[in-house]
């Protein structure tokens, strides 16, 4: 237990970031302009739903293309860290570059916007795809990797609702909030990636200083 809890806090921080389910909000609401509720909760139910599996699918099968490739664990953590220290970094800086769509992109999405651009690379990006391959890695014991999948889904859950309301959240939050939650996360994020990149130099620094 001293050790699940530590690390189910882990994972809920670093994937709520990563999916930003708040920073979504905005985006969602421009490119589900005009439909009804019903056309909404259909959009959100898939698009989480199909996040969720392809996560899923890389997390566990993430170590099998590391084998496949000839990738280093340690070589993939490092390249992890410099995509979510950006993303993180982006998000501390209130930009929305990453999740900003023109509205010719949302026209050319109109017609099934809940594979892309929402689920992919909204809610499922690189960073939570290379975030969910790391902690697999680290989860060594079957109650993590339980706890590692149980938290994928509950972060799915709460963007599947923050999402539904996103109507409502957006006029609660306000713009400022919005901005204030974003850097907020993204200093979080920051310093997961920098743990992340170092956790893959150093056994590389010990490697080459020990021959």
């Amino acid at each position: 237990m001293d050790t699940i809890i530590p690390f189910a806090l882990l994972c809920f921080t670093s994937f709520f970031t990563l999916t930003n389910p708040l920073g979504t909000m905005p985006v969602f609401l421009t490119m589900t302009n005009g439909l009804d509720e019903q056309e909404r909760q259909h959009i959100v139910r898939r698009a989480t739903f199909i996040s969720f599996v392809i996560l899923i699918a890389f997390t566990f099968c993430g170590q099998f293309l590391f084998k496949f490739f000839g990738i280093s664990t340690n070589g993939f953590r490092i390249a992890a860290g410099i995509i979510i220290l950006k993303i993180g970094y982006d998000m501390l800086q209130a930009r929305y570059s990453n999740t900003r769509l023109k509205e010719e992109e949302i026209k050319a999405y109109a017609n099934d916007i809940s594979i892309t651009p929402l689920s992919i690379p909204m809610l499922c990006g690189p960073g939570a795809i290379a975030n969910g391959i790391i902690l697999m890695d680290d989860a060594g014991t079957w109650p993590l990797k339980v706890t590692l999948v149980a938290v994928i889904a509950l972060v799915y859950i709460l963007t599947y609702i923050i999402l539904r309301l996103s109507t409502r959240l957006v006029n609660i939050i306000g713009e400022t909030g919005n901005n204030v939650m974003m850097r907020l996360m993204g200093l979080i994020l920051m310093v997961i990636g920098v743990e992340c990149f170092v956790g893959g130099v150093r056994p590389i620094l010990l490697e080459i200083l020990g021959k």
